[in-house]
């Protein structure tokens, strides 16, 4: 395999699970999982001993630990090792459980995990985590792969890359928890649910479809993403990602709190959550840099919405919804401004977490699917590479990586997670941040977070000069390679 002067790639193979899958066990896709056909996910875990760390480790001795790890934990998770098919229907894609396994490649970096962090930027992570697009036979694509990149100096990176169609964040952060949980401890402590989403009421007449696709804010956003279906394609997202780059924001509690205050207004106490006022910060922010002071830039937010639909934790399967922000203000963006579209986030917000909104969702695509009689109809397009929305924000906080332990004191210290292709759609994820005071680690009801930004590259020194983000000063914790001099902005060493 090909090498660069930081990254030498030793070998790639493929993993199988220690038990055999259930003969003929299939799997089929929910109408959520089809929405998000055109995507897929990366994610790097850093990864060092906390508690000793002079710890010496022979070269290769964590890749062997975390390669015999993991085929034990593919055998709860047989969609995993599994293989695209199509459904009987010869349209919509299911999961044959063959346990053909996962890809995974073993890498060496140069230094240690902590000086790659000193300097790490979107290209360079990006070499710690493999993706193949699907070959033109998909039953011999992997849906999964893993990348192990132990470091000359210390530490350990797993790269995580999958097809939004099989899994979303949480259940990519589920995952990786079970193979920390069986590394460590040798059994899993919450293992995976696979069972359809709830099955609402379907109307079986479709001269309803209209009357429905009125009633619901979470439809008409899915509806817009059809509707503008043409207006780019999974390629031109793909070439359009070398032209941008992506800045890690670290926002301690105290700034959070900050961000908490200025959003109240004397007419409502309700406190705004983490995600709300960073979620507005950034449309704000971004809207200035984008439109110069010209009014808001359209917006959608992504939120995870298996409470909603009354789903353990552990299902695993695509939960997360999408819905357009609806803002009625026209002043232009400034820190005055951050009450009003808070407060818009939060009813934007309160439809994904309303169960017979997002029911109302999933009856209508069903129903979409029902009444579609087009025989080479594609997958659902996506809402985050389609609609009317120029920038979209995920909500990610709510998933706890840092719990990852794979052995006594071996712990993430940071991750970072990516939903590609970003296509011309500007993309805010909002993350929960380990404890400064251990390195990693995470505590329920913290409210430091990590804000990962990607925009065009050429956009990266005027966000980073903005002075919403200035007057709270964030750390850049990855990123500064791309940002052109910006002497205000402070910057993690």
């Amino acid at each position: 395999m090909a090498s660069n002067p930081m990254v030498t790639y030793i070998c790639k193979r493929t993993v199988v699970s220690t038990k055999p899958v259930q003969p003929r066990k299939r799997h089929s896709l929910s109408v959520l999982d089809r929405v998000m056909g055109e995507n897929h996910l990366k994610m790097v875990y850093y990864l060092k001993d906390t508690t000793t760390p002079n710890k010496y480790y022979k070269p290769g001795e964590i890749t062997k630990m975390l390669r015999e790890s993991i085929s034990e934990t593919l055998t709860f998770f047989p969609i995993i090792t599994g293989r695209l098919v199509k459904e009987e229907d010869g349209r919509t894609w299911m999961i044959k459980c063959n346990d053909a396994g996962v890809r995974m490649v073993e890498a060496r970096a140069q230094g240690s995990v902590d000086e790659w962090l000193s300097n790490v930027d979107r290209e360079r992570e990006m070499k710690l985590v493999h993706w193949e697009e699907m070959f033109h036979k998909p039953y011999f694509w992997s849906t999964f792969y893993v990348q192990l990149t132990e470091f000359e100096g210390g530490g350990v990176a797993i790269g995580l890359s999958c097809y939004h169609l099989l899994a979303d964040p949480v259940c990519a952060t589920m995952f990786i928890k079970a193979w920390a949980d069986i590394a460590f401890l040798g059994k899993m402590q919450h293992p995976p649910f696979f069972h359809p989403l709830p099955i609402p009421k379907l109307i079986h007449n479709p001269s309803r479809l209209p009357h429905i696709s009125k009633t619901n804010d979470l439809i008409e956003h899915y509806k817009a993403t059809i509707i503008n279906n043409s207006v780019a394609t999974v390629d031109q997202n793909v070439e359009l990602t070398s032209h941008v780059a992506t800045l890690s924001f670290s926002f301690t509690s105290s700034m959070v709190q900050s961000c908490m205050a200025m959003a109240q207004t004397g007419s409502t106490q309700m406190q705004a959550s983490p995600f709300e006022v960073l979620s507005g910060l950034f449309w704000l922010c971004l809207s200035e840099v984008k439109k110069e002071g010209d009014g808001l830039v359209d917006m959608s937010i992504c939120l995870d919405a298996r409470k909603a639909l009354g789903l353990d934790s552990g299902f695993f399967g695509n939960c997360m919804v999408h819905n357009r922000v609806q803002c009625s203000s026209h002043e232009p963006p400034s820190i005055s401004s951050l009450p009003s579209v808070v407060a818009s986030i939060r009813e934007a917000a309160g439809e994904i977490t309303n169960s017979n909104s997002v029911m109302g969702l999933i009856e209508w695509l069903r129903c979409k699917d029902l009444y579609n009689d087009d025989a080479d109809q594609k997958e659902s397009p996506s809402p985050i590479n389609h609609g009317n929305c120029e920038m979209v924000c995920i909500g990610l906080d709510g998933v706890d990586p840092y719990s990852a332990r794979f052995e006594d004191g071996l712990a993430p210290i940071r991750v970072s997670t990516y939903v590609e292709p970003v296509g011309e759609k500007w993309q805010v994820l909002i993350l929960p941040a380990p404890l400064a005071s251990t390195g990693g680690g995470y505590q329920s009801g913290q409210l430091d977070r990590v804000v990962m930004v990607t925009i065009p590259k050429e956009f990266v020194g005027s966000l980073c000069r903005n002075e919403l983000i200035r007057n709270l000063c964030p750390d850049i914790v990855m990123g500064m390679n791309d940002v052109v001099s910006s002497p205000n902005c402070r910057i993690a060493v």
